[in-house]
């Protein structure tokens, strides 16, 4: 028993047997395989344009929602924009306002301190007046004159990309650059130090705020000028120190100025008045346990230690 042939459509063409004889073959397999194959590919050929078909209107509402997405999106920005701008308005105008009353108020309270510094002085005897005048000048807290140096720092122009056009490199002023200066400065016989006009007592501080540089918790803008007030050897002890040496080199590679200049009657305005802390006793004092190694125990000590004026760390 042979088995049974599958119909010729059903055939696949690869497993065609060819038998030797031409007759034979011809009535085996009449049709021509390129004949089914054009066959199949044209009814593929028509689904796909029916599928295109279908698909066009289908993109049209994607597109057109997508369209009006954008344009729902435009109109609420186009919409709150005048309000954006209402309030940058007004945080500028109340920035400048606190500025303002600030700055009065700086100027109120130095009038206040001269004033009360007038009658101190005529209350006291002269030899103790002019001592305590000197203990002010030598902490920050009275108006200085005399001959000194000013160190200027300036950001160098920014380096537009050629490909990006944006700033190809870092090219400004740090805070670390004012440290290592002040530090410098008084290493090298200062008697009185400012950044930008901000006196520097035993409680300042030199720090950065984002890329803001803050001088006592005020912000100071470039260019930079660290002024001092000291003996005529001043200037050449700190162009041969480390951080004048630093800063050199800094400014050949970034483009960043720095210079040192010697300057005659420089004035200093005095620092704004400390706000003292002290420490006080225990209420109730607890007995220190025996063997501690430590007599007479008290409270902590004095909180709220200022840092130096120009605080190591951080910098190029």
């Amino acid at each position: 028993m042979s088995a049974a042939r599958p119909p010729e459509g059903d055939r696949d063409p690869s497993n065609r047997v060819y038998a030797p004889d031409f007759l034979t073959e011809l009535f085996r397999n009449p049709l021509d395989p390129g004949y089914g194959d054009a066959a199949a590919r044209r009814s593929a050929g028509q689904v796909s344009r029916v599928r295109r078909a279908l698909g066009r209107p289908v993109s049209l509402v994607l597109l057109a929602v997508i369209g009006f997405l954008f344009a729902v999106a435009y109109r609420e920005t186009v919409a709150e924009e005048p309000s954006r701008a209402t309030a940058r308005a007004g945080l500028v105008a109340e920035i400048k306002g606190r500025e303002a009353e600030t700055d009065r108020l700086t100027e109120q309270a130095e009038r206040l301190r001269e004033e009360v510094g007038r009658q101190r002085d005529a209350a006291l005897s002269g030899s103790q007046a002019s001592r305590l005048r000197n203990l002010e000048a030598g902490t920050g807290l009275a108006r200085v004159r005399g001959d000194g140096v000013v160190v200027r720092l300036v950001d160098a122009a920014p380096d537009q990309d050629g490909v990006t056009g944006g700033d190809a490199g870092p090219s400004r002023v740090l805070y670390s650059d004012l440290q290592k200066v002040a530090n410098a400065l008084w290493a090298a016989g200062a008697e009185a130090v400012a950044v930008n006009g901000q006196r520097l007592t035993a409680t300042s501080t030199i720090r950065s705020a984002g890329e803001a540089i803050l001088v006592d918790y005020r912000p100071v803008t470039g260019p930079y000028e660290v002024q001092a007030i000291g003996p005529g050897s001043m200037r050449g002890r700190f162009e041969e120190s480390r951080a004048a040496a630093l800063m050199r080199e800094v400014s050949r590679t970034t483009g960043l100025s720095f210079r040192v200049k010697r300057v005659e009657g420089l004035t200093l305005p005095a620092a704004p008045q400390p706000r003292l802390r002290y420490a006080v006793p225990s209420v109730s004092p607890s007995p220190q346990p025996s063997g501690s190694g430590v007599v007479g125990s008290s409270s902590p000590g004095p909180s709220g230690s200022g840092a130096s004026s120009s605080p190591s760390g951080g910098g190029r």
